[in-house]
């Protein structure tokens, strides 16, 4: 992607991110936009957590992962994907060989920069279906459990702490099962 084409693509994600932080301003403020989110949250995933605190939640936190790899895997071009890991990888076994040699390691980090900047382009464009959707459900979650008194979902962690160790955890097996770069 050239100059041109990476400006556009940083304005239309910082457009994104964007709209997303202004949703979440005007949450409180703007009765229609959390009461068109609980309409729709509270009787499908808020049963799911109310049938059981921790396993729904599990499983709701479960069904984000799946929906979010099969986004990641059919959003993105994953053959560009698996070509520039393949490169990045080629790349820092030579900088291993040349790790004594800092002229040589900065030549080869220079020509690793572009392939790093490709590789967020590529995977960053998956997130632009997930951005404004993740921001309303984790405003519903701050909503929904600060209502339960902010329970311990899993190992003493609150919603947040869980989900991120959920997702670490699913997503790593999830992008394997599903093959993706």
């Amino acid at each position: 992607m050239d100059q041109k084409g990476m400006t556009k693509f940083l304005f239309v994600m910082m457009g994104f991110m964007a709209f997303a932080m202004i949703i979440v301003g005007l949450w409180n403020s703007v009765p229609i936009i959390k009461e068109s989110v609980h309409a729709v949250l509270d009787p499908s995933a808020g049963a799911l957590i109310n049938w059981n605190l921790t396993w729904g939640t599990l499983l709701l936190f479960f069904i984000i992962a799946v929906i979010t790899t099969l986004i990641q895997k059919y959003a993105t071009d994953q053959e560009t994907l698996k070509e520039l890991r393949k490169g990045q990888k080629e790349m820092q076994v030579e900088m291993k060989k040349y790790k004594d040699d800092p002229g040589k390691m900065m030549e080869l980090q220079k020509n690793l920069w572009p392939t790093t900047i490709k590789m967020m382009q590529v995977s960053m464009k998956s997130s632009m279906f997930t951005i404004v959707p993740f921001i309303l459900l984790f405003r519903w979650f701050m909503d929904f459990f600060e209502a339960l008194g902010s329970p311990d979902i899993i190992f003493g962690f609150g919603w947040f702490g869980s989900y991120m160790i959920s997702l670490i955890l699913f997503s790593s097996v999830l992008r394997k099962v599903f093959k993706v770069a």
